[in-house]
């Protein structure tokens, strides 16, 4: 039987309390002033607070895509649960710019939040399959950073996710950006947030979806059935951002 195939990504805004810690600032500082101060575009990925982890999880012949927990969670409640899935499940990671990004920020993240992932960090001491194949290797395959290797590991090469799936017909972002989700953040729209991290997702499915196609992994009529199995599923859910990405969801060339 086949890993169960685990999509992910994640939504950050500035870790307003580590920067007044860090920069020794006072409560009397409005938190916009504060991340100002820190006189930063983009934040060091250490000092990304997540907000939101989207999942979509493809086991057999069930789809699940949601973001974990509810809005106003824990960040370390977060990060614990995606985690937990990869401990119970051993999927298969996909992601787009994961390796570069979301990951990374994860590590400190969980760092700073106590957090355990045994099965994540395995590389051979318990189970000899992982030596080879583990999820760490940035050539290994247990996580497929699809930028990272459709660019071969040149980061002058890479493509962002927007441009890629539109110009294979799917949707794109909707809503916003990553760069705007800060600024949502402030305004109390974290389930705006939540959605577009979820249209994230779906977006890096069907990227992924084209790439089985790409490598062989999978026959044109494969393909076919396995996006009218996803398009059905999305027809099936809940939420305002499903119509309006199935609408952008144009034929394919």
């Amino acid at each position: 039987m086949s890993a169960p195939v685990l999509v992910f990504d994640i939504e950050t805004v500035p870790d307003v309390a580590g920067l007044r810690l860090l920069n020794d600032i006072g409560p009397e500082v409005p938190d916009e002033a504060v991340v100002e101060l820190s006189e930063r575009d983009f934040q060091p990925l250490h000092l990304h607070r997540v907000v939101a982890i989207g999942c979509l999880m493809r086991t057999g012949e069930r789809f699940r895509i949601r973001c974990l927990g509810e809005p106003g969670d824990d960040e370390g409640a977060l990060i614990q649960e995606f985690f937990d899935i990869v401990e119970k499940t051993t999927p298969q990671l996909v992601s787009w710019n994961g390796g570069g990004f979301d990951l990374q920020v994860l590590h400190y993240r969980a760092l700073v939040n106590r957090v355990r992932a045994a099965r994540y960090w395995e590389t051979g001491e318990n189970r000899q399959e992982f030596r080879w194949n583990n999820y760490l290797g940035r050539y290994h395959t247990r996580h497929l950073d699809l930028m990272d290797l459709l660019a071969l590991y040149t980061p002058r090469a890479s493509a962002r996710l927007d441009d890629l799936a539109r110009l294979c017909g799917f949707p794109g972002k909707l809503g916003m950006d990553g760069s705007q989700v800060w600024e949502a953040y402030r305004q109390g729209r974290l389930p705006e947030i939540r959605a577009y991290c979820e249209t994230d997702i779906a977006n890096t499915y069907l990227v992924y979806c084209r790439f089985q196609l790409f490598r062989g992994m999978w026959t044109p009529d494969e393909y076919d059935a396995e996006l009218r199995a996803f398009r059905h599923h999305l027809e099936s859910l809940d939420g305002t951002h499903w119509p309006e990405f199935l609408g952008r969801w144009q034929d394919e060339r």
